[in-house]
This record gives C-alpha cells, sequence and structure tokens, in this order.
C-alpha cells in the first residue's frame, strides 16, 4: 500500500471531492444534504475557503485523492471569526485506517495556525466513529439537538463538540 501524504487544496481536487460528497449525499447522515452539488457549487465552496485563507487539507495516496478535511468560519457574523467548524470526508475504501486522525490532526494545526481560537464539530449523533475520533483530540460535547434533521425517513439527532485551540 502506497504511504498517505497531505498537501493543500488545488483546483484539480474538485471532481474527487464532488465524488467524495457525494457519496456521503446518497447514503450517510454524516451529512445533511439531500442532493449531492455539482462541481461547480464545491468550487465555489472551496473558492471562498481559499480566500479567505481557511485550512483546507487533502490527502492522497498513490497520486489519488482519499480524503479531505477543513475548517471555515462557523457562523458568518464577524463575532464569530475566530471560531471554526471542521469537517472530514474520506472516499469509501479510505475509511477505518486512521486517516480521520491523520486530517483532524493536521487540520488542528493549521487551524490554530491561522488565528482560529475555538473548533467547533457539529456531529450526527449516530456517527460514534466520528464522536470517538473528536473525542481523542480533546472535543468535549457542549450540547445535542433531539430530531434536528430528517433523512432517509429518520429523525436525526445532532451532538456539537468543542475544543479549545
Amino acid at each position: 500500500m502506497s504511504e498517505i501524504s497531505l498537501r493543500p487544496f488545488a483546483w484539480g481536487d474538485v471532481p474527487a471531492i464532488t465524488a467524495i460528497y457525494k457519496h456521503y449525499c446518497e447514503t450517510s447522515t454524516a451529512t445533511f444534504d439531500l442532493e449531492a452539488p455539482g462541481p461547480t457549487y464545491i468550487a465555489e465552496k472551496f473558492g471562498h475557503m481559499l480566500e479567505a485563507g481557511h485550512p483546507v487539507v487533502i490527502a492522497e495516496r498513490g497520486g489519488e485523492l482519499i480524503g479531505y478535511a477543513y475548517a471555515s468560519t462557523y457562523r458568518p457574523r464577524p463575532a464569530y471569526r475566530f471560531t471554526c467548524e471542521d469537517s472530514i470526508y474520506l472516499r469509501a475504501d479510505a475509511t477505518g485506517m486512521g486517516l480521520g486522525r491523520t486530517l483532524l490532526a493536521e487540520l488542528i494545526a493549521q487551524s490554530q495556525a491561522f488565528g482560529f481560537k475555538q473548533m467547533i464539530a457539529v456531529i450526527t449523533a449516530e456517527s460514534a466513529a466520528s464522536i470517538a475520533l473528536h473525542e481523542k483530540f480533546g472535543f468535549h460535547t457542549v450540547g445535542r439537538h433531539e430530531a434536528l434533521g430528517l433523512k432517509f425517513d429518520k429523525w436525526l439527532d445532532v451532538v456539537h463538540m468543542q475544543k479549545a485551540l
């Protein structure tokens, strides 16, 4: 198996990111998007993060994008400018090998360097692996919203976790 490397986002990553995110939209409650956005939306979203200088980390193995993570402003109002929300998505065949840990560690480091002071994780309550990952990095649960979203005909709770950076 090839070694995993991390690098910054490049515009050529948009198709692979779009495909990975589409998988989660169609098969998972990790995102509350019911329909997968296309490459134009993804490019615009990542363009805004690049413009702001926010951390975007790409994981590759053998030259193929197998995961990505980013931290961007938690809310758009100026008072939130020092608080970010993290997101991590892995290609379906790249789960269970510690890649989430690798991406989150790098994302935290880059978020601190950027000047973020707090990181928020917004996680579907049934995503035990994601909650456990964040706990390993010192996140603590600050709240749980019951039946906040409806996907796949199922009401889903959402857990908010927080870490001071």
